[in-house]
């Protein structure tokens, strides 16, 4: 790959260097795959390769980190080196997120969705409470925290850890708190969304299928959803349209350009009349 207009320039100047360096990885025999975050001060590397990391594995490794002035590199489950802490800023609170971890696209695109959602919020008060579903590493939570309370559920154990984490560094425990749940095989159940002001979720691509249910069953009257997935969201949507919902806002932002997905931020209310079609 000479080039890539999706990719931020630092993370291309990378590839040759990373092509070599896995050639001559014992770890990488057939399949493998690279991930890369772009964190606030550089790169943070996740390899997943199909044979255990070996001693002149990790001595080549360490001395990429170290030529290159990676934050951090791990293979798997191993954390390989880390040259500097692997933070990430979100709305103000610092984040240390897990190799891997799941990030918006592009931070322009992140600050479009958070927009977003903060504009399809009712009016609250400081003891309102929100609640967020799929909550990830907070890149919600953190802006939903700056002006009322969030009870947050995710189901990703490290996304907790690094979530719970920053909760603690920004002494914001009395305004925030992160659940270890699987929202699949444990949703939230209708009566537990009582007193909420609001839901946000931002559900994986399949969408949200078995807690939409016990949403559309609460009385909770403003909803947030956040989707990648045109198709889930319409099933999801639908779920709550059945339910007495409408749609009161919608927006659609270009986070991935030069391809046919979107990602929406759709406000659903019910009690209000539909203005949007």
């Amino acid at each position: 790959m000479q080039e890539c207009q999706l990719l931020i320039p630092e993370i291309v100047s990378l590839l040759p260097a990373l092509k070599t360096l896995l050639k001559h990885l014992e770890t990488f025999r057939r399949t493998g795959a690279v991930l890369i975050n772009w964190l606030d001060h550089g790169a943070d590397i996740l390899l997943k390769m199909d044979a255990p990391v070996t001693g002149p594995d990790r001595t080549k490794l360490i001395a990429f980190a170290r030529d290159h002035k990676i934050l951090r590199i791990s293979a798997g489950d191993e954390l390989i080196a880390m040259l500097a802490p692997p933070t990430l800023t979100l709305s103000g609170a610092t984040v240390e997120p897990p190799p891997g971890a799941f990030l918006q696209a592009s931070r322009t695109g992140e600050a479009a969705i958070i927009a977003a959602v903060l504009a399809g919020l009712p009016k609250l008060t400081a003891k309102s409470k929100i609640i967020e579903l799929y909550a990830g590493i907070g890149t919600i939570s953190f802006a939903l925290a700056a002006s009322t309370r969030v009870e947050a559920y995710e189901g990703g154990a490290a996304a907790v850890a690094a979530h719970e984490k920053a909760i603690r560094a920004g002494n914001l425990a009395g305004r925030m708190s992160i659940t270890t749940r699987d929202l699949t095989r444990q949703p939230v159940l209708a009566a537990q969304f009582q007193g909420a002001a609001a839901v946000v979720l931002d559900p994986p691509f399949a969408g949200a299928t078995v807690q939409i249910k016990f949403l559309a069953q609460s009385d909770i009257r403003r909803i947030i959803y956040v989707s990648c997935n045109p198709d889930a969201l319409a099933q999801d949507a639908a779920t709550l349209r059945r339910a007495g919902y409408s749609v009161i806002a919608a927006t659609p932002i270009d986070q991935f350009p030069y391809s046919d997905n979107i990602e929406s931020v759709v406000v659903f209310d019910r009690g209000r009349i539909s203005t949007v079609r």
